[in-house]
């Protein structure tokens, strides 16, 4: 405990750090992740090749070598200046979209072909059957994954730490640097993680009782 009223700024600064990477990278992944969805089942050829090909090679590369990109690479082509936090949280965004996107897709393929059919019958278009009919059904259905993608992306941010970004990964460094109790402090790390993942756990356990009853 004295360790930890010790570094008490160190922690909090680090995990306000790894919170707000969370949380923006949350939203800029599930937006990209969605709209890769809807690509991947568009009846448009253009569409779905160029949602397969995204996903096919984000998937395939590792988090470190996108952070690479980022970090040394994208500055390069001058288009728009980005901090490590703001390049973090693209990163992170770009490469939990992929999973996410798959995710999403499983769920839309959950839904009843007749509904869809019911919709263009109704006079829908492709995009109003999606929002309006589908992706609703299709989110219920794919809640556990969903979640469980969002907790790998949580766990992910630590990553940002190896690219001059002083999230929850870097308290190790800083420790080590001024001679603290390494296993103390890294079993502080570990229990604020389980901390963060709990709510979500939770948020997971109950929609998936209350979409389940209402299914």
């Amino acid at each position: 405990m004295s360790l930890l009223s010790t570094y008490s700024g160190l922690f909090l600064s680090a995990f306000g750090t790894t919170l707000k990477l969370f949380a923006f990278s949350a939203v800029g992944s599930l937006l990209l992740g969605t709209i890769l969805a809807m690509m991947r089942v568009s009846p448009v050829p253009v569409f779905r090749a160029a949602g397969t090909t995204y996903v096919t090679l984000v998937r395939n590369t590792p988090l470190t070598l996108v952070f690479f990109f980022f970090t040394f690479a994208y500055p390069l082509l001058k288009i728009l200046q980005l901090n490590y936090e703001q390049g973090a949280i693209v990163a992170l965004s770009l490469y939990t979209s992929a999973f996410i996107c798959e995710v999403v897709r499983s769920g839309i393929n959950t839904v009843p072909v007749g509904q869809a059919e019911a919709s263009r019958a109704l006079g829908l278009t492709f995009t109003q059957m999606l929002g309006s009919v589908v992706l609703p059904q299709a989110m219920r259905s794919v809640v556990p994954p969903l979640v469980s993608t969002l907790i790998a992306l949580l766990k992910n941010t630590t990553v940002s730490a190896g690219f001059s970004v002083g999230d929850a990964g870097a308290i190790q460094s800083t420790l080590n640097e001024q001679g603290a109790d390494m296993l103390v402090g890294l079993s502080w790390v570990a229990f604020f993680f389980v901390v963060l993942v709990l709510p979500l756990t939770f948020l997971q356990r109950s929609l998936e009782k209350r979409w389940s009853v209402a299914r």
